[in-house]
């Protein structure tokens, strides 16, 4: 196909007058540049198919110059030029990713376009095989984000604006809402979905360890490290990094991730010299982020860089529409775990369907699978349903939701309470519930100030 992008680098000018001229006449677009450096640059400000390169050049050589293609473009096909024939080079060439290697004044101009006819029907194939697989990925994502409610089709099209490009995100949502799917569905529709993505909730380690887990250490650092280690900001180059439960990080740690939004580099625990780093943030949270800034609890200069783009999820009150698809969608994980049939009655679903589901998704799909193992028929009654979705006089979220709006993190409060209350405050079971390790659960407690006393009395 005629119209393709082709990039020539060689410090002898003739010879690239020479190949522009044969391949123009092919109907190729062809760049021609006289040192590495420039291509280099050229790579990364264009939209290339074939990079030709001779091998023996000032300052930076041929070999340099393939690698640092790759590393812009793995999938961009190099050919190795030289006029000095050498098995060593070749092969070193070939075993760093060159497409294919010739020799100058050996190769007639029938075997050059061959080779480039080749190399840019490699291109089109990997393009076509890379846009498939992401393709797959996008639908994969979402089979697991279920819903047909307005409330939840607009998330998707949020998703659907805001995916493909390099914005920080903030995904607001009360806890269960499925934060992290609404991220691993933004990673993957994005251009970044073949390299990593990296998640971190912020409130499960103490300061120290999650310092060392975002920006890594050197050796001698603190007792115990004993070799550097990378961070996850490193470990997630070229890719997404998921930061959730971001207001539950220190004050120190709000300082690091400023810088890192701001200069795009990290500096390890111990180390002196900062790390360039290429990530894209999205950051979650299920407190009001808004008021902690009032109250001094975050950051706002860094609370307004990571609400560059905010997704809001509704919790599963708000789309009532979509928690018999949820229900169904549970019994069919159900079904593959079980080998057997399982169904609900009307009257089990109308329960759940009127329940407020203050642990939201999360809380429906544990009641499914509670329910699927104490059912004694082949069909979810109402009786298997927990007591607090069939007697609704005690759902204490439901009396406050109707008295008034609440915000964030006056649900979560109330929230904990709920389930300290169900489990008698046995802190492990309700951690359990919950979703969240012990600690995180005793930070919340302290943080809203509960105590069983007051709050039973």
């Amino acid at each position: 196909m005629a119209g393709e992008r082709i990039l020539i680098v060689d410090d002898e000018k003739s010879m690239c007058q020479y190949l522009s001229i044969m391949l123009k006449k092919e109907g190729y677009q062809v760049k021609t540049v006289h040192n590495g450096a420039k291509a280099v640059s050229e790579v990364k400000g264009g939209n290339y198919d074939v990079v030709i390169t001779d091998i023996r050049m000032e300052g930076m050589d041929g070999i340099e110059v393939l690698a640092s293609v790759k590393e812009i473009d793995p999938h961009i096909p190099v050919i190795i030029m030289t006029a000095y024939a050498s098995q060593k080079t070749a092969i070193d060439a070939l075993n760093k990713g060159a497409f294919y290697y010739l020799i100058k004044r050996a190769a007639k101009n029938e075997e050059i376009k061959m080779v480039i006819r080749n190399a840019l029907d490699m291109h089109r194939v990997t393009n076509e095989n890379t846009f498939l697989k992401k393709e797959l990925k996008r639908k994969d994502e979402f089979k697991e984000i279920i819903g047909k409610s307005e409330e939840i089709q607009s998330v998707f099209n949020l998703v659907d604006k805001v995916a493909d490009t390099d914005s920080t995100i903030l995904i607001c949502g009360e806890s269960g809402t499925g934060k992290e799917l609404i991220a691993r569905a933004i990673h993957y529709r994005s251009g970044r979905a073949n390299a990593p993505f990296v998640s971190i909730n912020c409130g499960a380690l103490p300061e120290n360890l999650l310092e060392s887990e975002l920006f890594g250490h050197v050796k001698g650092s603190f007792t115990g490290a004993i070799k550097d280690k990378d961070g996850m900001f490193k470990v997630a180059s070229g890719g997404t990094f998921f930061l959730d439960e971001v207001g539950e990080t220190s004050p120190a740690i709000q300082v690091k991730l400023l810088r890192v939004l701001q200069e795009r580099e990290i500096i390890p625990v111990g180390g002196t010299q900062p790390i360039k780093v290429n990530v894209r943030l999205i950051a979650a949270t299920n407190a009001d982020l808004e008021r902690a800034v009032q109250e001094d609890r975050f950051r706002a200069d860094l609370y307004y860089r990571l609400n560059v783009i905010p997704v809001v999820i509704p919790p599963l009150r708000m789309r009532r529409d979509d928690i018999p698809l949820l229900v169904e969608h549970f019994l069919d994980h159900a079904e593959k775990k079980t080998r057997k049939k399982h169904s609900i009655s009307k009257e089990a679903m109308d329960l759940l369907t009127a329940y407020d589901f203050p642990g939201n998704v999360r809380e429906l799909e544990n009641i499914i699978e509670r329910a699927v193992i104490l059912q004694e028929g082949e069909q979810v009654q109402g009786i298997d349903l927990p007591d607090k979705v069939r007697d609704r006089t005690h759902d204490r979220r439901k009396l406050v939701m109707e008295e008034a709006q609440m915000t964030l993190e006056e649900l979560e409060r109330e929230y904990l309470i709920s389930v300290l209350e169900e489990t008698n405050w046995q802190k492990k079971k309700a951690s359990s519930i919950l979703g969240i390790n012990a600690s995180t659960l005793y930070r919340k407690i302290q943080r809203y100030g509960l105590d069983r006393e007051k709050v039973t009395s």
